[in-house]
């Protein structure tokens, strides 16, 4: 008899990964990975075409499936959720087709945008009262300006609009819609009244209709449609399956790893650096920095994202030759403080600090500096940058006791370690670091089966915070070149 399940897919910037749980215990069965091709220019331009996303979710199932059926038979998928990255923008013609690449959270091409979008609407004051959110260049916003500027015709044969994860489901299900915690990161959404906002809107096209162009809003905790036959037949997967509404990855990550309820606080070390807790109410940050995203449950997720995270230690393994092991030996051998090397790690800009045509800096460095060091500073450097999101976070009410921490980067423990050091927190680390599929999987459970998520995902790892009076040294010395960096002292 098959096994009863649920399917989380999540479409991420490097890959798509699939995740199968028992439909019960919610124990995890199997996991596939399609790896996803980047467009990468020196003009901050970062984008994906949407139909490579479709066939790395084929991928992705498909192996789920069958590594799941090969471990302990056949399963029986009942119900599935999609978690996406956030904010990219997918431009679609009268046929729901993709009129070109969709531009990416990381895409740094927009800061024009993002100002004269501010100045149309009164000023930084004025945005944050708005939607509770700047124009950054992450986000969806000024990448619509960008193509109406940059590329009229594709701009004016858009008939929709959408983020990453919308596109998936409607791909899925046929239906056009999205949901609170992955419109947030629109930043033409009001996140305390969960709708879209009249007059950002209005400042980015007064002529256009938006009810037409935007996908309606529907509640985070339901069904969004079932299984169409097409996508049926290609995922292996039975027509008419129940598909909930999912959300942004971030979001989705929050329900994989229990904090779903105001406390925990947990850092992702993904492609990008990311720091977020759940919250009852709408949270704000007065300055900016962490952003008021509602979450995918029905509350809020105050977050704050660098862009620069294991790109930055992945670009200085590859300098200096070291595998993922080479890494952690590097690391884990190397001394705090870097031996007075300092590294601040924009190398693709940065988004806090919001200076998105930032480079990566090197300070302090001489001959007596061999490659541990370099290792030992990019990760401090990457982390000491967490810390200041850390700080928005407190700022927008967040009260940090502990870290959970996920993402790709969470594998290695002497980086658990010094996320513990730089934080001075406790760092809890689950079985399961990839949540963010999980959580989608974990939504669908609940609104099919009406099963909240568990508070946890398992036994996790601890990592216990050691002071270090050269950690804080180092820390003293990123910090004046961080004010260097946000003053435009430094080159860029």
């Amino acid at each position: 008899m098959a096994r009863r399940a649920f399917l989380g897919i999540d479409c991420g910037t490097a890959s798509t990964k699939a995740v199968l749980l028992e439909g019960q215990s919610a124990q995890i069965l199997a996991v596939g990975r399609a790896g996803h091709d980047l467009i990468e220019r020196a003009d901050g331009t970062r984008e994906q075409h949407p139909d490579w996303w479709v066939d790395a979710a084929i991928g992705a199932v498909r192996a789920a499936i069958s590594a799941a059926a090969a471990d302990d038979g056949p399963v029986e998928i009942v119900g599935l959720g999609v978690s996406g990255q956030q904010h990219g923008l997918v431009a679609l013609d009268a046929s729901d087709r993709p009129l070109r690449p969709a531009k990416l959270w990381n895409d740094t091409t927009t800061v024009g945008q993002c100002e004269r979008l501010t100045e149309r609407l009164g000023g930084r004051a004025e945005a944050l009262r708005l939607t509770g959110n700047l124009f950054l260049p992450g986000y969806t916003a000024p990448k619509i300006m960008w193509l109406m500027e940059r590329e009229p015709e594709a701009y004016s044969s858009s008939r929709r609009f959408c983020l990453p994860h919308d596109y998936l489901d409607l791909w899925l299900t046929g239906v056009f819609a999205t949901e609170p915690g992955d419109a947030s990161g629109t930043a033409y959404l009001d996140v305390r009244e969960r709708r879209y906002s009249e007059p950002v809107l209005a400042a980015l096209d007064g002529g256009r209709d938006w009810r037409q162009t935007l996908p309606p809003l529907v509640p985070s905790r339901s069904v969004l449609g079932a299984l169409r036959k097409a996508a049926a037949e290609q995922l292996g997967i039975a027509v008419g399956t129940p598909v909930a509404a999912g959300g942004g990855d971030n979001m989705c990550s929050a329900i994989g790893v229990g904090a779903t309820r105001p406390g925990p606080v947990v850092v992702s070390l993904g492609t990008s650096g990311t720091a977020f807790a759940q919250s009852s109410a709408p949270a704000m940050d007065p300055v900016g920095e962490a952003a008021a995203f509602c979450d995918s449950t029905g509350g809020w997720l105050p977050l704050a994202c660098t862009l620069n995270c294991t790109g930055a230690t992945d670009w200085v393994c590859d300098l200096v030759g070291l595998d993922r092991a080479g890494y952690e030996a590097a690391l884990s051998g190397s001394e705090a403080g870097a031996a007075g090397l300092t590294f601040l790690p924009y190398l693709d800009g940065e988004r806090t600090p919001d200076l998105p045509h930032a480079a990566g800096t090197f300070a302090g460095l001489r001959a007596r500096h061999g490659s541990r060091d370099l290792v030992r500073a990019v990760a401090e450097g990457v982390t000491l940058s967490l810390g200041h999101a850390l700080d928005a976070l407190r700022r927008a009410g967040v009260a940090p006791s502990e870290v959970t921490l996920i993402g790709g980067g969470a594998r290695s423990d002497a980086w658990a370690q010094l996320v513990a050091d730089v934080l001075r927190l406790p760092v809890a680390r689950p079985p399961d670091v990839d949540a963010a599929a999980r959580g989608a999987a974990l939504q669908a459970r609940w609104v099919i089966d009406g099963m909240p998520p568990p508070d946890s995902s398992g036994p996790a790892d601890r990592f216990e915070p050691v002071a270090s009076q050269a950690l804080l040294d180092a820390t003293a010395r990123h910090d004046a070149w961080r004010r260097l960096a946000v003053e435009g002292v430094l080159p860029r």
